[in-house]
């Protein structure tokens, strides 16, 4: 970046940073009608406002200033090209235990361009291992990148290279466990796919993320990796889970079951529960605690892994509302969907509207399957009228598992069994839950 760049400002921002003679990068300091402040000249995002500019300042945050409110401006420090130091080499135990650690890339991999203040999804698994030292007093790290992907990108053909990157892991026998460093937003799917692709696996595989960056000091990266490392180092049990915040504070790392977790805040760190569930077990202390749960899963190495990681990517996920067109469902079965999950309203309802639309997609051979839009709680369609005629009509009810779970493990049956329909009402990797807690 040039020693002028104006970072995508236009209009009246352009003219005060040219006025300034502030480049993008620069440390400035801001007087406003409100006060002062200071931090690192942002660029522009290309759909901000012009009349704004936006800093980052000390505390890792970023706040936007209009134009117009902007009564001095000064250059406290000249920005220069920035300087990428290659990560110190750290030096490895050889003798501690090895985790693979499967970098596929989201905020946990992301770090910050501190010329610029840009946070940039470029971390490789080799940064986040030397940007985590505390790692090297508990395993020799091997890592690889796999993507470098934020998760909203990620598709069905993703989850098939993940999880034979982990299968080619685990039947080397060399690891005592498998992270995945994944981002947040999509985490739960990808944890639902590997699931249903990896039944039966040996050793704990761990997809981890971060709700906010690295650059921010209240980052969860650091003890989000390392708690996913110790549980995969510790656990005297297999399957796939995922490790994240337990609550706000740095205390615990929550390890939720890989079918039953789902995000359910935007920024909080501790965004992931388990659904009609309670964690698998707390990382606290660098010990792992067992919690009391209705879930049984296998021992290490008493497993027979059973590799299926092939998705097919025709179904579609529904969420019914009021006013919701039935036309929808025509359109799914004219495309060429697969399968339907309806998110239907309470214990698993749509109108009787829907009737006609659901009745001509069963008939062709569509596979349509209700769960709940309420996040707690079993679809029971025998209480009503409404569920029973969906029944009648062959609506194929999932209990209460959850609707991104459902998805993809429609798009895992469809693909490797012949009966897809028998195959989403059997629990197959604790999707299901047997009974709910209160």
């Amino acid at each position: 970046m040039s020693r002028h760049d104006t970072g995508g400002y236009r209009g009246a921002g352009l003219k005060l940073l040219s006025k300034h003679g502030v480049s993008v990068g620069d440390n400035i300091n801001v007087g406003t009608e409100d006060g002062e402040m200071s931090g690192i000249l942002m660029p522009r995002y290309e759909s901000a406002n012009e009349d704004y500019i936006s800093i980052k300042l000390k505390n890792g945050y970023n706040t936007g200033i209009h134009v117009g409110k902007i009564k001095s401006m000064k250059k406290l420090s000249r920005s220069e090209p920035a300087i990428i130091a290659k990560p110190p080499e750290m030096a490895q135990n050889k003798s501690l235990p090895k985790i693979a650690l499967i970098s596929t890339g989201g905020t946990i991999a992301s770090k910050i361009d501190y010329r610029t203040g840009g946070v940039h999804a470029a971390l490789s698994a080799s940064e986040l291992y030397a940007s985590v030292p505390e790692l090297a007093n508990h395993a020799s790290i091997e890592p690889v990148v796999l993507l470098s992907e934020y998760s909203e990108n990620l598709k069905p053909e993703h989850w098939t290279m993940i999880a034979d990157k982990v299968v080619e892991k685990v039947k080397s026998g060399k690891y005592l466990g498998v992270v995945v460093s994944h981002g947040t937003d999509t985490m739960h799917y990808t944890a639902a796919a590997l699931s249903f692709a990896l039944q039966g696996v040996t050793i704990p595989v761990v997809l981890v993320g971060a709700q906010r960056s690295s650059d921010r000091p209240s980052s969860d990266a650091a003890l989000n990796l390392l708690g996913a490392t110790i549980f995969g180092l510790k656990s005297e049990y297999a399957g796939v889970f995922v490790a994240m915040h337990a609550g706000t504070s740095d205390d615990a790392i929550a390890c939720h079951i890989g079918t039953r977790v789902r995000k359910n805040h935007t920024s909080r760190r501790d965004a992931f529960e388990s659904i009609d569930a309670t964690p698998f077990a707390l990382v606290r202390n660098n010990t792992v605690e067992m919690q009391k749960s209705e879930i049984k899963l296998t021992k290490r190495s008493e497993g027979n892994l059973a590799a299926k990681t092939k998705f097919d990517d025709r179904v579609a996920l529904l969420k019914y509302h009021p006013g919701f067109d039935p036309r929808l469902i025509e359109h799914a079965a004219k495309v060429g969907y697969k399968g339907i999950i309806l998110e239907g309203t309470g214990l698993g309802h749509v109108s009787k509207e829907c009737f006609p639309a659901l009745k001509k997609a069963v008939d062709t051979g569509l596979m349509v399957c209700m769960t709940s839009q309420c996040i707690w709680g079993r679809v029971r369609m025998t209480v009503y009228d409404t569920g029973r005629d969906l029944l009648d009509i062959g609506v194929i009810p999932l209990s209460d598992m959850i609707s991104e779970t459902a998805t993809v493990k429609a798009m895992w049956a469809l693909a490797n069994s012949k009966d897809a329909k028998k195959v989403m009402q059997e629990n197959l990797a604790n999707e299901i839950s047997k009974c709910i807690p209160i």
